[in-house]
């Protein structure tokens, strides 16, 4: 039997609040087959983006383990975790969270470059292409639509050819006909690189492209119903 890409045990993740530590997931035990599409849903505050960020290495948590790609994450310091999201996974966020004074070209080809690949450059206008932007290589984050940035940070995530895909709302500041291209082209570069994908969505459109919903609930899975 394959090995899961991700393997999760009783994550519990806690974080102060203004009236004393507020438990945010509790007790969330899950995994996720390789090359599979996991869609997390549920009402807001349920606690997704927070296991997102706890899949990713990017918040640490409070109890439980994570297991991805047989590594376990709390055993790993904050630059070993950098190092292995490098390496291994690709992150797209609501926000885009580009550079801003770094044209799209720069932006898709940073994590090439510390990566040490040496055609940096070249891998990152092709990805540019492969999301529609190719005429927008030179153009910087602000003389471009939300469409437009949200294109270009698919292209950073998807550009190291990352196992594990994580996204956050990747459509979730966009007006439906954008969010739909967007959609499309993420379903695309997974296809394309083979990557296994976990996103969080509030989008029944994009919850019902995933091969399994997983539906959160005041920090626990509250059902997972078969897509």
């Amino acid at each position: 039997m394959t090995e899961p890409i991700i393997a999760t045990q009783d994550i519990q993740l806690s974080l102060d609040g203004n009236a004393g530590p507020v438990d945010i997931l509790r007790g969330i035990s899950l995994e996720v087959k390789r090359g599979e599409t996991l869609g997390l849903v549920g009402p807001s505050g349920s606690g997704k983006s927070s296991l997102l960020m706890v899949l990713g290495g990017l918040e640490q948590a409070s109890g439980g383990r994570v297991s991805v790609l047989g590594r376990d994450l709390s055993a790993m310091n904050e630059d070993q975790l950098a190092q292995f999201r490098r390496d291994h996974m690709g992150v797209v966020f609501q926000s885009f969270h580009l550079i801003p004074t770094m044209t799209a070209l720069e932006n898709v080809a940073i994590p090439l470059e510390l990566a040490g690949v040496t055609d940096a450059f070249e891998r990152a206008r092709a990805e540019l292409e492969a999301v529609g932007l190719g005429a927008r290589a030179d153009h910087y984050p602000a003389q471009m639509s939300g469409g437009e940035q949200q294109r270009v940070a698919l292209a950073r995530a998807s550009a190291p050819r990352p196992e594990l895909l994580l996204a956050d709302e990747p459509t979730g500041n966009l007006d439906g006909t954008t969010g739909e291209a967007i959609m499309e082209l993420l379903m695309g570069l997974r296809d394309r690189h083979g990557a296994t994908l976990v996103m969080v969505t509030h989008s029944p459109e994009l919850a019902a492209r995933c091969d399994r919903v997983v539906r959160l609930r005041d920090g626990r899975i509250d059902a997972e119903p078969q897509a």
